[in-house]
């Protein structure tokens, strides 16, 4: 595959992937949205859907990586560096256009969320930047960077190990057994370690979507919370370091 080819593929997928993943987040969290409040299963298997359409639309041109964590894993394991920026590229530039497109699907639920007295008088005593952060991006539920930190690397060391150990080649596999499965992990990943810090496990599907969230026109979002921005950008990197060591160490 070309350079250009994982750009594209890897932007594209990206998209998609934000695009779902978000649009699940603002679903359950908007009001004047029918899925309002359907809970932490249906964000788990909208996320672990939207890696599945995400993946199987990149995995012809890039192999569908879609994370700059499994892009370092892989790395790692191959010993592959020189198309790691041109996967960055795709990846940060789909999960900001992602997020984008998330809000313009919810432009109205947004504009009657972020109006409502309610909802109003409820920022002014959220320190992590309000409820309308969480559809572009995580945050913790218990604020201990120590912790924050390391459940973000356990959870990516899981997912990272998954994809090396099926055998896999720059990335996802090339079939679609090895994308499912992968989605049926990130699904386990949300439901199992998700509830300390909301599972970012991906760099780009958080610092992306933040980028937007401050910058979007939008009424009373509250802040977009730098404060804690690094965790979920370091301890995915983190974890899939220690997950592509641990693959040469003791997988070849």
């Amino acid at each position: 595959m070309s350079n250009g080819h994982i750009v594209i593929g890897e932007l594209f997928g990206t998209a998609v992937l934000i695009l779902l993943g978000g649009g699940v987040c603002a679903a359950v969290t908007l009001k004047r949205s029918k899925a309002q409040s359907a809970g932490w299963v249906a964000i788990a298997f909208g996320w672990g859907f939207a890696v599945l359409a995400g993946a199987y639309i990149a995995n012809g041109y890039s192999g569908g990586q879609l994370n700059p964590a499994v892009t370092l894993g892989v790395a790692i394991k191959t010993g592959e560096w020189s198309t790691v920026p041109y996967y960055l590229i795709g990846q940060f530039a789909g999960a900001i256009i992602g997020a984008v497109l998330v809000w313009g699907a919810y432009l109205g639920q947004f504009q009657a969320h972020l109006t409502d007295p309610e909802v109003v008088e409820g920022l002014r005593d959220d320190p992590a930047g309000g409820p309308v952060l969480g559809v572009f991006s995580t945050g913790p539920e218990i604020r201990n960077p120590v912790q924050n930190l390391l459940t973000e690397a356990i959870a990516t060391f899981a997912l990272v190990l998954f994809i090396l150990t099926q055998g896999m080649t720059k990335g996802l596999a090339l079939n679609g057994l090895g994308i499912l499965l992968t989605s049926l992990v990130v699904v386990g990943i949300g439901l199992s370690l998700g509830g300390p810090t909301g599972y970012a496990i991906n760099p780009a599907r958080d610092l992306g979507p933040r980028i937007v969230h401050a910058l979007l026109p939008l009424p009373n979002k509250g802040r977009s919370d730098w404060g804690y921005a690094w965790i979920p950008v370091v301890g995915p990197l983190v974890g899939a370091a220690v997950a592509g060591g641990l693959y040469r160490l003791a997988f070849t």
